[in-house]
């Protein structure tokens, strides 16, 4: 899903290539200019002190020898990834601008006849492309390519398979950034989920060894996966290969959404500490790992945090024929219009070993990555007081909630505690700089206990009025929560006189329950927030520009839960098993109503979380409708109810 995405990208960073045919003169003082260029550099030196069979035209001024072509079929994609393009996708080259199923014949077999070994075949998505499978067909003719892979995101993969293993193709990337079917479907805007799985499936069927599935790791995206990714390769021949997200500006890269591979090592070595380094080719981009006893095994893609340049041998060539010698460049030179103007094949191969010369030492990295303090971050993230935590666009998961299990939360073996998505529990500042970034729309899936009998109805925010009926059973007595005033109480066990929260002297200080027994302990919570006609219409209807209102403002909740104790200085991290939030409309008032609950078994309560969740979701649904109307009020914030504790239960009624 994500590399083949990244092929997408690439047409944002084109340079100046000229698309206009060469006249002859034009065409052969170019050849001639290239000729001379690659002449006299420093490469054409060291190809005449070392003589050697491969070509000397792809063999760059540093004696890197390039034997890997990647070579993309198509700019469309049948998916829309939410970190890749928009959801109405983007502007195409024009067909007569893109290679012709002849003209990519013509320039792999003359990459092939320089010294290219291996051609994978990328996108956009490839395996939407019609000929695809005569492409792979004509491409095993060439004499000397011993691999032809493909990347696709395998929404076709499982019916296109077995054409494509009798043309030829040996070698299969399948690009997958979740485990979750829900998640999934709100990554790539799409449903496809399970093909994706069936052609994995498919490939290990056909005897592809190993099937590599590449997850791109974002922080607050999906790094909460990775054990779960590992555990993936028990029992199939996969390698999965976890890639350091890439800075491209069509994704609006920022350092704190990466994760390093020695991040992810060490939360990988926690679960499995005898985890085996395996051996690697020179040329290999990846760094190979395998639990023993597991059939497949996991690999690392470090292209920011330990670039291998050095050893790269991979050229590129874009769907409209631009030749591109290095990923993160500019630099670009169009084989397409030498070939259309009628350049020889020694000119055109003149034309690339220049362009392979021009290739630089290493590829430019972003602006933060060039200052030591930012290189320091990567690998050492400052902790929550430092940097503090900002909650704006927080990340939701789409699609159809039934019979989903969330993997919104990982849990920490040593102490059974479950924690947001992270890997590491003392980096929860990446939490509010990471997984808050992305615009959303669409449903959402939650976190949920699998015996869970929390009604989804409430989210469907997209077919008139919403049922209030979202809240657990248990609850149901309360179903009226939005319409009441709730403003008495029952009578609980009268409260201490002095407050427990400070000490002798009146200084602030957290509450010692060492010594408290552990209990079952839930709270509810409530809040009102009134919207005004306008606003509320646009909300029942789904019609925010920022997306969908109830689906995001319940992820908020249900966060604010997590982080409770990162926001409430003298709170305590408290081992959340459960956590809802449901959000309903009240066509009376004008308003959504929230009710929160949380569960835990420990040894203090769980009002706060329970509270910090509504408030979250009312901020959310205020921040998604400011743009509107300012004249929103949010009111009834309040605890409902609460059991457990030396202090007995509460309810208002």
């Amino acid at each position: 899903m994500a590399t083949a995405a990244w092929g997408r990208l690439l047409r944002g960073a084109r340079g100046a290539a000229s698309r206009r045919a060469c006249s002859t003169g034009a065409r052969a003082r170019a050849a001639s200019a290239a000729a001379q260029e690659l002449q006299s550099s420093g490469r054409g030196r060291f190809v005449l002190e070392h003589a050697a069979p491969f070509s000397a035209f792809l063999v760059d001024s540093f004696g890197r020898q390039h034997n890997y072509l990647r070579i993309s079929l198509t700019e469309k994609c049948n998916l829309r990834c939410q970190y890749c393009m928009p959801e109405e996708g983007v502007q195409l080259t024009p067909k007569s601008e893109l290679l012709t199923t002849q003209e990519i014949i013509t320039l792999a077999r003359l990459f092939v006849k320089e010294g290219v070994e291996k051609i994978r075949l990328t996108g956009g998505e490839p395996l939407i492309r019609p000929d695809v499978v005569d492409i792979v067909g004509q491409l095993c003719k060439l004499e000397g390519l011993k691999t032809i892979a493909v990347t696709t995101n395998g929404i076709n993969l499982t019916r296109l398979l077995p054409r494509l293993k009798e043309a030829g193709l040996n070698a299969i990337n399948i690009s997958l950034d979740t485990l979750v079917p829900a998640k999934f479907e709100f990554i790539v805007r799409r449903k496809g989920f399970h093909k994706v799985m069936e052609g994995i499936h498919k490939a290990t069927e056909l005897g592809y060894r190993p099937v590599k599935v590449n997850c791109v790791v974002m922080r607050g995206f999906n790094e909460d996966e990775v054990l779960d990714f590992v555990d993936f390769t028990k029992d199939l021949p996969v390698d999965v290969r976890f890639i350091e997200y890439m800075p491209f500006d069509g994704n609006k890269w920022n350092f704190k959404k990466m994760v390093s591979y020695k991040e992810m090592l060490d939360t990988i070595k926690q679960r499995w500490p005898e985890l085996e380094k395996l051996p690697c080719e020179t040329s290999s981009t990846a760094k190979s790992y395998k639990v023993p006893h597991f059939q497949g095994q996991i690999s690392f893609i470090t292209s920011m945090s330990e670039h291998f340049c050095g050893s790269c041998n991979r050229l590129r060539i874009t769907a409209d024929g631009n030749l591109k010698v290095c990923l993160f460049g500019n630099s670009e030179v169009s084989l397409r219009d030498h070939l259309r103007s009628g350049a020889s094949e020694e000119e055109l191969i003149h034309i690339i070993g220049a362009a392979v010369g021009r290739k630089k030492k290493q590829h430019a990295e972003p602006a933060l990555m060039s200052f030591p303090l930012c290189q320091d971050g990567l690998q050492n993230p400052p902790n929550s007081k430092q940097w503090g935590h900002t909650f704006s666009h927080l990340l939701t998961l789409t699609a159809s909630l039934p019979k989903q299990k969330g993997k919104a939360s990982m849990k920490n073996k040593p102490t059974g505690q479950l924690f947001l998505p992270r890997t590491h529990p003392e980096k929860q500042w990446h939490v509010a700089t990471g997984i808050l970034q992305t615009q959303l729309r669409g449903y959402c899936v939650l976190q949920k206990d699998p015996s869970s009998t929390f009604d989804t109805k409430c989210l469907d925010a997209s077919v008139g009025q919403v049922p209030v009926d979202c809240q657990s059973k248990e609850e149901r007595s309360g179903s009226d929560f939005h319409t009441r005033d709730l403003g008495s109480c029952t009578k609980v066990p009268r409260a201490s006189d002095n407050l427990t929260h400070t000490d002798e002297e009146g200084r602030a200080t957290m509450v010692d329950v060492g010594g408290k027994p552990d209990s079952r302990r839930s709270a509810v919570a409530g809040a009102v927030v009134l919207l005004g006609e306008k606003a509320f219409k646009m909300v029942r209807e789904n019609q925010m520009k920022k997306g969908d209102v109830l689906a995001v403002a319940q992820i908020a909740g249900i966060q604010g839960a997590k982080l409770t104790s990162q926001l409430i200085p003298l709170c305590h991290n408290i081992p959340l098993y459960h956590v809802e939030v449901s959000l309903s409309l009240d066509e009376a008032r004008h308003a959504v109503v929230i009710r929160s609950s949380c569960h835990t078994w420990g040894r203090t309560g769980v009002e706060m979380e329970a509270l910090t969740a509504a408030s979250l979701a009312a901020l959310t649904v205020y921040d998604m409708c400011k743009a509107v109307t300012h004249d929103i009020v949010i009111q009834e914030l309040k605890l409902l109810s609460k059991t457990g504790g030396q202090r007995g239960d509460f309810s208002r009624v």
